[in-house]
């Protein structure tokens, strides 16, 4: 018998013994986000592909952007929020941990040259 063999068989004994005779895929859990996803159908809200194209808009969201990934303070949540610039009107969108977090990022985009005004969409997931 090869050597590996016996401890598959070995393994395969007490994973029979615990009951675990099949195993099976827990069920897909319904995405976090879906519910508040079908806001933005009806085309009255900012979504990342209404970000412009001009390269003074590109290049302040990628400041913004920056500043958000430097601070290590941050959540992975906040460090991935949406930053939407137009015109040099800047959305921010997504999920954050806290309000704190939201003010922060409110903060840093404020604090971004270039920035005309901030529509603060950020939602926190906890007081």
């Amino acid at each position: 018998m090869p050597k590996g063999f016996s401890l598959f068989l070995s393994t395969l004994a007490v994973v029979s013994a615990l009951g675990f005779d099949s195993v099976r895929a827990a069920p897909a859990a319904p995405q976090e986000n879906t519910g508040r996803n079908t806001r933005d159908q009806g085309g009255n809200t900012v979504t990342p592909e209404d970000q412009n194209e001009s390269s003074a808009d590109r290049n302040l969201a990628a400041s913004i952007r920056k500043a958000v990934v430097k601070d290590k303070s941050l959540s992975v949540d906040a460090h991935n929020a949406k930053i939407i610039v137009r015109g040099g009107l800047v959305t921010l969108r997504g999920p954050v941990e806290t309000p704190a977090e939201k003010t922060k990022l409110q903060t840093i985009a404020e604090r971004t040259r270039g920035v005309k005004q901030v529509d603060n969409q950020l939602e926190p997931k906890s007081p």
